[in-house]
């Protein structure tokens, strides 16, 4: 491994640094955006259970707010719940797009790294084929060793670009659609949310 990092050249440490990045996004965000720790289940039926028994005070409002997403969401409706509807579900909208942003965090660098990985494997080729060109310039086609040490060059960056821009590209996308499913869920537990508290349906939150 060591003997073809260092044949590919300097452009090989930009690479290897973008795969190592790579890989520590996707393994933090994997762990991050578990649905267990985003919309814990019955989450919203304690919440219900809660209310109902008139036990929600300020304190287990902050524990709520504090436990995951969903319950950060599911606070800010059941804090503005007394103010009416609407200002029940803007809260509730603004606590989400919160919630979006941390859940989208790194996820913008990963797509950067995914796009631009390839983009450093290309620069290889051009530099190695550069190398074989000025090879052949100065000694002739007769030296196979500098002009097969150039063409590897080429074909190591390349290759390398694309082993990380591949798997990168797959978990960007892949991760971005948790994100959209897990937003999807808590809008549902926030819309039954509302019509509990606003005069909606009565009967226990179905979950």
């Amino acid at each position: 491994m060591l003997e073809i990092v260092q044949a590919g050249g300097w452009l090989m440490v930009p690479i290897l640094l973008c795969s190592v990045i790579a890989a520590a996004i996707s393994v933090e965000r994997l762990w991050t955006l578990q649905r267990s720790r985003i919309t814990p289940k019955n989450l919203l039926a304690q919440v219900w259970s809660a209310l109902k028994t008139d036990s929600m005070d300020s304190q287990k409002l902050r524990e709520l707010r504090a436990s995951s997403p969903l319950g950060q969401v599911l606070a800010a409706g059941v804090g503005n719940a007394k103010r009416g509807r609407e200002v029940m579900k803007e809260a509730m909208e603004e606590a989400a797009a919160q919630v979006a942003h941390d859940m989208e965090r790194y996820l913008t660098s990963l797509g950067v790294i995914a796009s631009i990985s390839p983009l450093i494997g290309l620069l290889g080729t051009v530099v190695g084929m550069i190398k074989v060109f000025t090879a052949l310039m100065l000694e002739g086609a007769g030296n196979a060793n500098v002009l097969a040490g150039g063409i590897s060059q080429a074909l190591i960056t390349t290759a390398a670009g694309l082993s990380v821009a591949i798997p990168a590209l797959m978990f960007h996308r892949f991760l971005l659609r948790r994100v959209d499913e897990l937003m999807i869920t808590m809008g549902q537990e926030a819309v039954k949310l509302v019509d509990i508290m606003q005069g909606g349906p009565e009967e226990e939150p179905r979950l």
